[in-house]
This record gives structure tokens, C-alpha cells and sequence, in this order.
């Protein structure tokens, strides 16, 4: 099932991602951001549980932001998840 989420308080516009019915995150893009380290976390994430990507990521912060790009990735997964 592909979602599309906008975060709130981060440079990342957009965040696509898909999630089987395993609950695995098979894919996920983002729109903005810092493309690197967007392009790593891509590749972690990818072929996870999405219960335990969301776990991980959630509380990261990012500069004296009290988010990041992985809490809202975080937040938008445990989203899904609770529908």
C-alpha cells in the first residue's frame, strides 16, 4: 500500500513509502531534505518491519529541532500501522 506523508518541522517536503501486508516497508522516497543521508536511511529501512523501523527512529532530533526526517518517518509509519 503506498503512502504519501507530509512532514512537519524538517527540511523534507514529502515522504512516499509502501508497506506490504507483512507490515515490511518495501520502498520509501523522500521529497527535500539532505539527499544523502535520506538516500541511507532509504536503504535501511527498506525490507524491514515497519513496527521496528518506527521503534528505532522515533525521538531522533536533528540540529536544535525537536524532530528529524527518521522521527517523522517514524510517526508517518506508526500512523499507517494504527489504521
Amino acid at each position: 500500500m503506498k503512502v504519501s506523508f507530509k512532514p512537519s518541522g524538517v527540511c523534507c517536503k514529502e515522504m512516499v513509502f509502501d508497506i506490504d501486508e507483512n507490515n515490511i516497508v518495501t520502498s520509501v522516497d523522500f521529497v527535500g531534505g539532505c539527499p544523502g543521508n535520506l538516500l541511507g536511511l532509504k536503504h535501511l529501512v527498506e525490507g524491514t518491519r515497519a513496527d521496528e523501523v518506527a521503534d528505532k527512529l522515533a525521538g531522533i532530533t536533528c540540529g536544535g529541532k525537536s524532530t528529524s526526517c527518521p522521527d517523522q518517518l517514524s510517526k508517518a509509519l506508526r500512523d499507517q500501522l494504527s489504521k
